[in-house]
């Protein structure tokens, strides 16, 4: 977050951003080299050295990150396999179609939400979105196994 609300400034050292966040710097570190090889920061050498973001902060959904750092976040397997799980399994059709309606809310919250809008304490009310217009990403959005086979 700090690297977002300080995009213009240039680098910001691991030490300071460690501080303000009240992260550990090893911990903080990791973070970085994950975000620095998926070349959303970039880090500068020298005296004022440290990292800085690549794109604008309005240029980052949270689903980008999140997926980076954590893997998969939706709450529920991917798309593809709940709607064939919704044709197979009819007694239990109505149950994966919430799940494949919360996974889908969740996507396009996550999907909408940019570093921009957490730092300006504003968030998306809405699926729509200029970065959706800008550009339509492919395939499944956050992939997640669920477990069981049909008639479980």
């Amino acid at each position: 977050m700090m690297l977002a609300r300080h995009h213009h400034q240039g680098a910001i050292k691991i030490r300071e951003i460690a501080y303000e966040e009240d992260l550990p710097e090893k911990f903080l570190e990791l973070i970085l080299l994950e975000l620095k090889n998926a070349r959303m920061v970039e880090s500068v050498r020298g005296a004022k050295g440290g990292y800085q973001l690549r794109r604008d902060p309005d240029d980052i959904p949270l689903s980008e990150i999140m997926r980076l750092i954590d893997g998969p976040v939706a709450p529920f397997a991917d798309a593809e396999q709940l709607r064939v799980l919704i044709d197979r399994d009819l007694p239990h059709r109505a149950l994966y179609q919430v799940f494949l309606d919360v996974r889908d809310a969740a996507a396009k919250i996550l999907e909408n939400t940019t570093l921009a809008d957490l730092i300006s304490g504003t968030t998306p009310r809405s699926t729509k979105s200029k970065r959706a217009v800008k550009k339509k990403r492919q395939g499944s959005v956050l992939p997640m196994v669920v477990g069981g086979q049909k008639g479980e």
